[in-house]
């Protein structure tokens, strides 16, 4: 039962029948429920009668306050006495949604009624509902000092702590070690997290004091000082990172609480960077009421029981809310990654890598696929079984799941996304995916990444991306030395190469990213490792692009092409068609013979079509028709002959006079091959022989790709277009609901079980009736991908005959 129905049992408040207003029936107030402003309100009214337990009538609503000549209204007041003169606790209540700077005005204005009103004010709660500030006020001493809580009725003081371990530390009071009562971290909503993390990461921009990118560092930082606190702090302990209630009593008192807080933090974190130091290489860098803004949203929140979808949707919302204009590139829909890894057998044994990580969405879906395995073969209610679990998942994670961004400040996101899902960031590193691997290996310092070592590759790299030889070593090219990839050298067209005899590969100017990151895979897996990656459709279907489709027909075994909308990355920044391209690698000795049943191949049509002769010929012909030349040139050797043979028969013909003639027809040609004219008939002789060989060279290709299907092995390839895949151009979702089904269950609540289908899978849809703020509302509780509907369904019963070996390579 929620605070609201508690209220209502209790006879503190009732609602009228459309529930617009609220009544607190002790106060006779009506107030509009509606406004976000007075649910807070509801809600800290509540909490101070039923949670703290000051009696209703100690406690005043919307209390007049003078302000020297004005008037304002104070929102809550607990008086020490039931005749309500004397004020204890000034409460100012605000939206969820109010800005850090309307906060800290809602603040000073708690503040100015402590000061307006009687001396025996001690305590000062201001509160949103996500975020809270308690100080303890003396008017005489001028102090404020920040506080964990306030004083329960009763109590004097507050507890210096308000949140530990299991609800409960132990302190010596009087030399006795004693058992307070705590309240203890929570699981919150997608929503509310979402919420949260853009409020506390908008404290650190401050509106432009820093910009988004090195907000988000420092949030990063702080948020990793509050998973590893969680985590590493005892049962009966208290956290640390939180607010304490500190003894200082003098004006510099909360100057000095706030510097406790930070080396609080500070601490945590140089803690987390000894083990991890790859995490954060920099040390944090904010203010005092920077780092108290942050804890104080952060402090309640139990990430480890907070459901693991809802972390990671809010994070991504966060994150794509962030970062979608300057890094759209770094984020893959999450229908695209859960089609990818789903189909895919990845176990806990495999090894699997992005090479192109971006925020982690790959690595997150392949470490939920082996939890969930997990969750089907242990019984976690066991003890030992528990402990059997916990292993299975997090040595996956720790030892076989791998990625590399290229991207300092990404690939730290994407370490920060696997902490928030409880772990799998040991092995994500900052470099460039494209350099060697035992380079990678050495600068990262992480052994891991070797050569043919990996089960699965799940990657969706940058698209568009030109590398230049100029640029980078490994596409560098010279008489001493070779590119790193075969796609960086310019291959000789078969065809070419028989006409023009020896040839030598030269290098490319340049390079796009993803055609290198192909074969970067390609080094990375082992021999039958598959190979997930998102490619754009160019590479499919534009004839220039022909050599890269060889280079994969003779590294790999096509499993599968799925075509993704037009739409499909639209939301994140990009707009290039694109294409999953599932690949299995060859063994070497696989590859050896495609080849060399392709040379062969060309060797014959090479022969039987005289391909070099038929050239030559051709070449001949064209020379010896521009050595002729057109009308007008043949003209001029004509009457040149004639004026030789003119003077001849007059006996005039001299060696000298010869040779004049000849000079002036040589340079009467030279002049006209100067000419538009003669231009344009070399122009169109050149043009009719080079179409007469490329149409010669188009027929060879032709009965080439003909021919070497019918000698290379035949299998079947998975071929899908998905058009809807569960989100439109805006990233707004296309699901479709297909039935939906209400019920009670055992405990009398309403359950509502919906599936919504797009192409690549259903999904089921878990709801609960409950009574939020007094208002009936549906709360998701599960979504579960159903596993064996639309192409994930086909794909993986496909993957599994292709695994099974049904579909062999066989060669004559």
């Amino acid at each position: 039962m929620d605070l609201i129905q508690q209220g209502i049992a209790q006879g503190l408040i009732r609602f009228d029948e459309d529930r617009k207003n609220i009544f607190y029936i002790h106060q006779d107030k009506r107030r509009n429920y509606n406004n976000p402003e007075e649910q807070v309100q509801a809600e800290t009214f509540l909490k101070l009668v039923i949670n703290y337990g000051y009696p209703v009538e100690h406690i005043q609503q919307f209390v007049s306050v003078k302000m020297g000549i004005s008037t304002k209204e104070a929102d809550i007041i607990v008086y020490k006495d039931e005749a309500c003169t004397l004020p204890y606790i000034i409460v100012e209540c605000k939206s969820p949604e109010v800005s850090e700077p309307e906060f800290k005005q809602a603040s000073d204005q708690a503040f100015s009624y402590a000061h307006a009103l009687a001396g025996t004010t001690k305590f000062i709660w201001v509160t949103k509902s996500n975020k809270e500030e308690f100080y303890r006020f003396d008017k005489e001493k001028k102090l404020k000092v920040t506080q964990s809580d306030i004083p329960y009725y009763g109590e004097s003081d507050t507890k210096k702590y308000k949140y530990a371990n299991g609800g409960f530390y132990t302190d010596k009071i009087k030399g006795k070690d004693e058992t307070i009562k705590t309240g203890d971290l929570k699981a919150i909503s997608e929503s509310e997290l979402t919420r949260i993390f853009k409020q506390a990461h908008d404290v650190l921009w401050g509106g432009g004091k820093r910009n988004e990118s090195e907000a988000f560092d420092e949030f990063d930082k702080l948020i990793f000082c509050k998973v590893w606190d969680e985590r590493n702090t005892k049962k009966g302990q208290p956290y640390q990172f939180q607010i304490f209630s500190e003894s200082f009593d003098d004006e510099d008192a909360e100057k000095k609480s706030l510097e406790a807080l930070k080396t609080r933090v500070y601490a945590i974190y140089e803690k987390g960077k000894i083990k991890d130091p790859q995490v954060f290489n920099k040390p944090i860098d904010l203010e005092l009421t920077e780092i108290k803004a942050v804890v104080e949203y952060l402090q309640s929140i139990n990430f480890s029981e907070t459901d693991l979808d809802s972390k990671g949707k809010a994070f991504e919302t966060f994150l794509g809310g962030l970062f979608r204009g300057k890094f759209g590139a770094f984020f893959t829909p999450r229908n695209v990654v859960n089609f990818v890894v789903s189909v895919l057998p990845i176990t806990h044994e495999s090894r699997v890598l992005d090479t192109s990580c971006g925020s982690g969405g790959f690595l997150l879906y392949c470490l939920d696929k082996v939890r969930k395995q997990a969750d089907l073969e242990y019984d976690v209610s066991s003890p030992k079984e528990a402990i059997e679990h916990h292993k299975q998942w997090h040595d996956f994670a720790e030892k076989n799941l791998f990625g590399i961004e290229i991207n300092d400040q990404i690939a730290r996101t994407a370490k920060m996304n696997m902490i928030i899902h409880d772990d799998g960031h040991t092995n994500v590193v900052s470099h460039d995916g494209l350099y060697r691997i035992e380079t990678i290996a050495e600068n990262t310092n992480n052994q891991g990444f070797k050569k043919d070592s990996f089960d699965f590759i799940v990657t969706n790299p940058p698209f568009g991306s030109i590398i230049k030889q100029s640029e980078q070593a490994y596409m560098k090219s010279d008489g001493n030395s070779a590119p790193d990839y075969n796609f960086a050298l310019k291959e000789v067209n078969w065809i070419d190469a028989k006409i023009k005899g020896n040839h030598t590969a030269t290098g490319r100017e340049s390079q796009s990213t993803e055609v290198l990151f192909i074969e970067q895979c390609h080094k990375f897996l082992k021999a039958g490792g598959i190979l997930a990656i998102v490619i754009p459709d160019g590479i499919l279907t534009n004839s220039s692009s022909q050599y890269v489709r060889d280079g994969i027909e003779e590294n790999f075994r096509i499993i599968a092409v799925v075509s993704l909308p037009q739409t499909a990355f639209t939301n994140t920044g990009a707009g290039v068609k694109s294409s999953v391209l599932f690949l299995k690698k060859h063994d070497t000795a696989t590859t050896k013979k495609i080849r060399e049943a392709k040379w062969r191949l060309q060797d014959e049509l090479a022969l039987n079509n005289e391909i070099a002769k038929t050239a030559e010929t051709w070449d001949k012909e064209k020379t010896s028709l521009i050595k002729t030349g057109d009308a007008y040139c043949q003209q001029i050797e004509v009457d040149l002959k004639n004026t030789l043979h003119e003077l001849k028969n007059q006996y005039q013909l001299t060696p000298e006079l010869k040779k004049q003639a000849e000079k002036e027809a040589k340079e009467l040609r030279k002049e006209y091959e100067k000419t538009e004219v003669y231009a344009e008939w070399k122009k169109a002789i050149n043009e009719e022989y080079s179409d007469k060989l490329n149409a010669f060279k188009e027929e060879l290709e032709a009965r080439y790709q003909a021919e070497k299907q019918a000698r290379l092995p035949d299998y079947p390839i998975f071929m899908a277009i998905a058009d809807n895949i569960g989100y439109d151009a805006k990233g707004n979702n296309s699901d479709k609901l297909i039935s939906k089904n209400e019920f009670n269950n055992d405990k009398g609540d309403t359950v509502i079980i919906e599936t919504y289908q797009n192409d690549l899978f259903s999904t089921e849809k878990t709801k609960h009736r409950q009574l939020d703020k007094g208002k009936e509302i549906d709360v998701l509780i599960k979504e579960t991908t159903l596993p064996n509907t639309g192409l994930i369904g086909e794909l993986t019963r496909f993957i599994e005959a292709v695994e099974a070996g049904k579909n062999p390579i066989n060669f004559p």
